[in-house]
């Protein structure tokens, strides 16, 4: 690498930061190659979800919170990163190219990379305790950055609405045999794994926190808390974009990380929720009942307080670094031509 830009090993320690990025089913659907100045990030098709995610959005998705967490380890090394979407055309997997400017990090930066090995996905019950209205500003304000709205469903007929979408959704997906079978290819992983949604994450029984339905993962060995007497306040985040092209799915997910990493350094547990976005008929109520036909929701994400008491959830598997790099010859001379 040149002298204006990172050396190789702080690349390769970037790049397993950004490998911690939250992905549909911690499928981990990416790859990365590094140029002579340059970082590129590539979809990995042979870990698409066909009958979960059959257009690819999650994955886009997921790729996209992968390209944030990248921005931000980066960041918090002392370079700005300058981002090309979807360079070359000519290779519909090659999804951003990234090159680097030197500049001071400052303590948000640091802050937020900090969060990485601390934000888990949550799907226990949260407190009582409401989210200050001033933290989904910001974590709304977040979004806004990257170019994604951040709707909360905090009118009452807007919560029913999105709720309902996720409970139909999950009962829809619940009666597809084929996507039963793939949820439970990735679910129920051992310690051993790098990959899947582990055992130790996933409540044992099907959950309903208060109104919301959660995602049923079979083989769950979390155990959920006895019944208590106060009520979940989750808050429920809904992302859109006012396209539904590739770029703009890329960008929901950088979005979904910039959210995250927030509410994590805020110390709020988090939880994204893709189930009533999969399913076209809920997707297309939200977009025409939550958000008035003028945005398209991209995912759901349920943002509240651990209980007192809660244990701290163990960190999910990721592959090894050097399993999701190189492969990609063709990296040594990018076109850049790509949306930034």
């Amino acid at each position: 690498m040149p002298q204006d830009a990172p050396d190789r090993r702080t690349i390769e320690a970037v790049i397993a930061l950004a490998t911690r990025a939250p992905s549909i089913h911690n499928t981990q659907p990416w790859r990365w190659a590094i140029g002579d100045s340059s970082v590129h990030l590539f979809a990995d098709p042979e870990r698409a979800l066909p009958t979960t995610d059959p257009d690819g959005r999650d994955l886009l998705i997921s790729c996209g919170a992968a390209l944030h967490h990248l921005r931000v380890g980066f960041a918090a090394l002392g370079w700005a990163t300058v981002v090309h979407r979807l360079p070359n055309p000519a290779e519909p997997d090659h999804l951003a190219a990234v090159t680097f400017i030197a500049r001071q990090a400052t303590a948000d930066d640091i802050a937020l990379a900090a969060a990485i090995p601390h934000r888990r996905t949550d799907r226990r019950r949260f407190s009582s305790w409401p989210v200050p209205a001033a933290m989904v500003d910001v974590l709304a304000e977040r979004a806004s950055c990257e170019g994604v709205v951040a709707v909360a469903a905090e009118d009452p007929r807007d919560r029913f609405r999105l709720t309902a979408a996720i409970t139909m959704a999950a009962w829809q997906q619940g009666m597809d045999a084929a996507y039963s079978a793939e949820l439970a290819a990735w679910a129920g992983r051992g310690y051993a794994a790098v990959d899947g949604v582990p055992a130790a994450n996933t409540p044992s029984t099907p959950v309903r926190h208060g109104d919301v339905t959660m995602r049923t993962f079979p083989d769950g060995a979390l155990d959920a808390p006895p019944a208590a007497s106060e009520e979940d306040s989750g808050e429920l985040l809904v992302l859109a974009t006012t396209a539904d092209d590739r770029v703009s799915r890329l960008r929901a997910g950088e979005a979904l990380s910039a959210v995250l990493l927030a509410a994590t350094d805020f110390r709020l547990a988090t939880c994204p929720l893709s189930q009533p976005i999969d399913f076209g008929p809920t997707r297309d109520a939200l977009r025409e009942d939550v958000l008035d036909g003028i945005a398209f929701p991209q995912i759901v994400l349920r943002v509240g307080w651990v209980p007192v008491g809660g244990e701290p959830l163990p960190a999910t598997p990721r592959r090894p670094t050097a399993e999701v790099l190189g492969g990609y010859p063709s990296v040594k001379a990018p076109h850049l031509g790509g949306t930034r």
